[in-house]
Formats: C-alpha cells, structure tokens, sequence
C-alpha cells in the first residue's frame, strides 16, 4: 500500500527520517486526556488538530489585526487586507496554481464543490447532458450534482468500482461521451483511503473536451498537490483537514472558467457597483466571495501552510506510510477482524469492521480507553451499500500518529472482543 502524494520542502527531518514525537508537542489537542488516559487520535480523516502557530495566528488576528477587508483605509483594515490576500498568495503557491485570482476561499470543500454546481453546472448543463461522478465519493461531491442534474435536467453517471476500492478505469472511459460536460472526483476516498489515477482521469477527459472537478479534502495534508501539473478544472479542499481552523477552505479555479461562470451568492464585496437598474460584478475570485469572510480562518490557513512548509513531507510521507502498513498489518492479524478497502495505492485511511460487533459499539469502548475513531457511514453510503455493511471503523493517521497509537488501537480492539465475547 502506497501513497503516491509526495510533498517538497524541509524541516525536523535529517537522514534517519521523519521523528513524530518532534512535533506532537506543537499540537495543544494531542495532550488531552481522555477518561483519566492519553487521548489516543485517529481521526484525522474527519478533522486534523491545531498547531499552536495557528492557534496563534488566530488569536494574533482578533488581538491586534481585527477589522473587515477590501473596504477601509484605516490602519487596522489596511492589515487585515494584507494578511487575507496574504493568505491567498500562500494557498496559490502551495497548490502552485499559476495566479492568486485562481484561488477563491470558500467555507470549505463542501461549499467549493456547490459553488462549481450552480455556477459552472448551471450554465453549461442542459437536459440530456451528463455528469460523472463515482461511487467512492462523499456525499458533497454527489448530493449537488443531484441537485443540478434535477434542475436542468442533465443526467448523473457513475464509475463503479471493484471489490479492492478502485475505480474500473475501462467502465470510466466508457462513460465519457460527448453528452459528459463535467466530472467530479475525489483524489482520495474519505471512507476507503484509495489514491485515485486523478492525473490519468483528467487527461482522458479533457481528450473529449470535458471539465474535470477533483474532491482534494483528504489529499492535501498527505502530499504534494501541484494543480498545474494535474491539469485540473477545479480543485476543492478543506483547511481544517490539514492542521488549519474549521469554517474556511479553498476552491482553485482555472483563471478562464472562473471568468467566465456566473456569481454564486450576491452582496457586498463581489460587486463593481450597484444601482437599481445594474449590478457590475467584480474580478475573480471577489465575484465568488460575497459578504464578510472568514478573515481569522484565512490567517490561521496561512499559518497551517507556513507549518507545512517547514515540514520534510517526502520523510512524512515514508512515516504515514509505515504506519499504514503497520496498521494494516496488526488488524489483519486479529481474528474476527475484516479491513474493507484493499486498494493497491491508499493513503493513511483504514475502514474495518468486527464480526458480530457494531461500529458504533467499538467506537464506544474504544472511547473508555481513549481512542479516538470514527463510526458510521463517513457521509459515503454508496460505499456502505456496495459492500453490505451498514458502517465501519474508520482509523485515520496524519504525521503525528506514532507506533504506541497503533498499539493503543489493536489493544484497544481486543479489550472489545473480549467485552462482547
């Protein structure tokens, strides 16, 4: 099992690799204790944990910088302005998207991914056209194309995978035709940990002409993601998946469709000027950013980019993979224990299930012991359904997961067999 994400830059990594106990006390969370015990956390696919630089770059913004942007000329303003667009700046160079205009800050992915459907999908769509999605995907990549799909009466197609987790790449060309006007997939599955061929997908759709959205939520934080590279028409992220607050994400826009797509929302900030008759919309990506924003969470995104950037992420990516393998590894060691997802490339997400056991049942006394996991469907019940479980556990690791977790967890396992056996 492989993550093929890969990250560049360098800090607290030399050549003996990437230590985790170097940066755990950078994260306040990670001290918690649980039920009188050490708060044991692998949820990371659900929302990663806060470094105290961007805890303090939040706290530093309400402290010293607070006031609204685009629209003051006072000293206070003047800073907010430049930390927001500051922000963007470093969002356009971590992608390495070609301009910061490409770079709109949205609530998160979710919110990125409508913004795409009612704008993009509502002018371009029209009945008998097509939308392809697949069957890993998490509900916010197919719940808005439903919408739009019943709205202009296009029509939602799926890639179907096989029994391993990975898309069926022959069924995938198969469906791209000349009806297909967009596709939407995710880089990595939220329920799964499957590493999707995204750069392969798009090119064969963009052989046909057709605009290709990629669901990143769970990609960013694990490796390097280079838009430009990829070639993708848009790409959707969330900030608080990747060490930053809840509440802001990014949507990453060819400058030329941002351009030429409809506003989402209208308000204040995305206008030129008003008048009773007219509305003159503003630039990309103002156009898409109507209303007051979430300005402290773009400085604590800024923040949780500059922490990645002093991180060695070729050396994280060795950790994260170990500790998969590592998990991997101890559970299919354990009787009565059954891993869904077996994809050859998967990124650091394990679902499983216990016989005789519900999810819900082991993340309770999983609970008692201090071990954070995620019970349910994980908003992707599609997947539920293709393999008959009515939900899983989810063990998901970031790069400050250490081997004693992965212990806790097996231990952890066992103590509930033992429980309901």
């Amino acid at each position: 099992m492989t993550n093929t994400l890969i990250h560049t830059d360098s800090r607290r990594s030399g050549e003996r690799g990437f230590d985790p106990m170097s940066v755990r006390n950078d994260f306040p969370a990670l001290a918690v204790l649980v039920k009188g015990k050490p708060l044991v956390y692998l949820d990371n696919a659900a929302t990663t944990h806060k470094p105290d630089s961007v805890i303090d770059a939040i706290t530093r913004f309400y402290s010293t910088e607070n006031s609204n942007i685009h629209r003051g000329v006072h000293h206070l303003s003047e800073l907010a302005t430049e930390a927001y667009e500051a922000s963007r700046r470093k969002v356009q160079r971590f992608v390495n998207a070609k301009y910061p205009q490409e770079i709109v800050f949205v609530r998160g992915t979710t919110e990125g991914i409508n913004l795409v459907a009612q704008t993009f999908g509502r002018v371009g769509l029209k009945e008998g056209d097509e939308v392809v999605i697949s069957m890993m995907e998490h509900h916010s990549n197919i719940v808005p194309w439903q919408m739009i799909c019943d709205q202009t009466g296009a029509v939602l197609r799926v890639v179907p995978m096989d029994g391993r987790g990975e898309l069926i790449q022959e069924e995938y060309l198969k469906l791209l035709g000349k009806r297909t006007k967009i596709v939407a997939l995710t880089h990595v599955s939220n329920a799964l940990g499957t590493v999707n061929p995204i750069r392969e997908m798009i090119c064969q759709a963009h052989e046909l002409g057709i605009s290709v959205l990629i669901d990143g939520a769970q990609a960013v934080a694990h490796g390097h993601v280079d838009v430009q590279a990829l070639d993708c028409d848009f790409y959707a992220f969330s900030s608080h998946k990747m060490f930053g607050p809840t509440g802001i994400g990014v949507l990453y826009g060819k400058r030329e469709l941002l351009e030429s797509m409809p506003p989402y929302q209208g308000g204040g900030d995305m206008i030129k000027s008003v008048t009773f008759s007219k509305t003159v919309y503003n630039d990309p990506p103002h156009k898409f950013e109507a209303g007051t924003p979430h300005i402290a969470g773009a400085s604590g995104l800024g923040a949780a980019i500059d922490y990645l950037g002093g991180l060695k992420m070729e050396a994280i990516a060795v950790h994260e993979n170990q500790m998969l393998r590592d998990l991997t590894s101890n559970l299919l060691d354990l009787h009565g224990v059954s891993i869904v997802g077996t994809a050859k490339e998967k990124s650091g997400v394990v679902s499983f299930t216990i016989e005789g056991i519900h999810p819900h049942d082991v993340g309770t006394i999983l609970n008692e012991e201090g071990i954070a996991v995620r019970t349910g469907h994980h908003c992707a019940q599609p997947v539920m359904d293709f393999y008959g479980v009515p939900a899983t556990v989810r063990a998901s690791i970031a790069f400050y997961n250490t081997k004693v977790d992965i212990e806790a967890l097996i231990t952890g396992i066992k103590t509930v067999q033992k429980v309901f056996h």
